[in-house]
């Protein structure tokens, strides 16, 4: 699979973006007020909002790089998220459609947020953010312009938890819930388009149901996918519960697992149907040669299963 640039409108709008944030003096809040403003969409055809805007901003695909070992795992281990410094990082590897140092003018300004304020300064801004808002979540953190990221406060804090309890919020209901849905629903069609792509990428047919939202993949075997929300128990530890498809029995599950932020899929569980004696998994950070051993960072082998060749190129 090869990347190659979008559409010129597409392109523009991110230099846009760039552009506004780094010369312009933006901040994330007002760049998505002004292109919701103009009634442009983002390419899933919804508003903007602050984190859309500062993720296009952190991502190093836009300067053409692909990124790998952000996280490692390994057997009867936990699952560590890597320094950067040790992620392997392809670069140049397709083409940009942002200047290097337009990007790296960005991230500076991203990053000197956090490396400016101290831990009561970071803490002051999240209890102002509390008394505005009435509660705190990722998102809430991610959207203030004032603030460091919410992955800025788990890491300088330990979890977003702890920073929460320190500026006294106990949350009667879980706020971040409602909105990790909201964002989840919009992954799981990212990732059924990006599995159909990647399917017939390798020469593979993929039919879409979309009322059941599975997949029969040249004809042989059915596919669901279900993406698995991170959630932190009280006692720091990390779980995802997920519900198996009883009532359309596919041949094979697909599990996205997300990241701690549920922002990016941590890895992929590919799941048989014939091997699962239960409807319903909770899965931990380590969990045994039985499931581990159909743990996969990436698509990769799902897509090389269902390659295919024709005749003529086989002979």
């Amino acid at each position: 699979m090869t990347l190659v640039p979008g559409p010129d409108h597409e392109i523009a709008i991110v230099n846009q973006i760039f552009e506004s944030f780094v010369h312009d003096g933006q901040s994330e809040a007002e760049i998505a007020a002004e292109l919701n403003a103009r009634r442009i969409k983002t390419d899933l055809d919804r508003s903007w909002s602050p984190a859309v805007v500062r993720q296009i901003l952190t991502n190093e695909k836009y300067i053409g790089n692909n990124i790998w070992n952000r996280n490692s795992f390994k057997l009867k281990k936990r699952h560590v998220r890597n320094d950067p410094s040790n992620w392997v990082r392809a670069t140049g590897v397709f083409e940009a459609i942002v200047s290097t140092d337009l990007f790296a003018a960005a991230g500076a300004i991203i990053g000197s947020r956090a490396q400016r304020m101290s831990d009561e300064e970071m803490l002051e801004g999240l209890k102002e953010t509390l008394e505005e808002n009435g509660f705190l979540s990722g998102i809430v953190i991610n959207e203030a312009a004032t603030l460091p990221s919410s992955g800025a406060y788990q890491s300088r804090f330990g979890s977003l938890l702890r920073a929460y309890s320190l500026v006294g919020f106990k949350p009667d209901r879980d706020y971040r819930y409602i909105e990790i849905n909201r964002r989840l629903r919009g992954i799981h069609s990212d990732i059924i388009r990006n599995t159909i792509s990647g399917v017939e990428a390798v020469g593979g047919q993929v039919d879409h149901n979309p009322q059941t939202d599975t997949l029969t993949v040249n004809e042989e075997f059915t596919v669901s996918i279900v993406i698995a929300r991170c959630m932190q128990t009280g006692a720091g530890a990390f779980r995802w519960n997920i519900r198996l498809d009883t009532g359309h029995l596919p041949d094979m599950t697909i599990v996205v697992r997300m990241g701690r932020m549920n922002e990016l899929p941590l890895d992929y569980y590919l799941l048989p149907t014939f091997d699962m004696t239960k409807s319903k998994l909770r899965l931990s950070e380590n969990n045994g040669l039985s499931l581990d051993a159909y743990r996969f960072d990436d698509l990769t082998h799902f897509f090389d299963m269902t390659a295919r060749a024709p005749l003529l190129e086989v002979a």
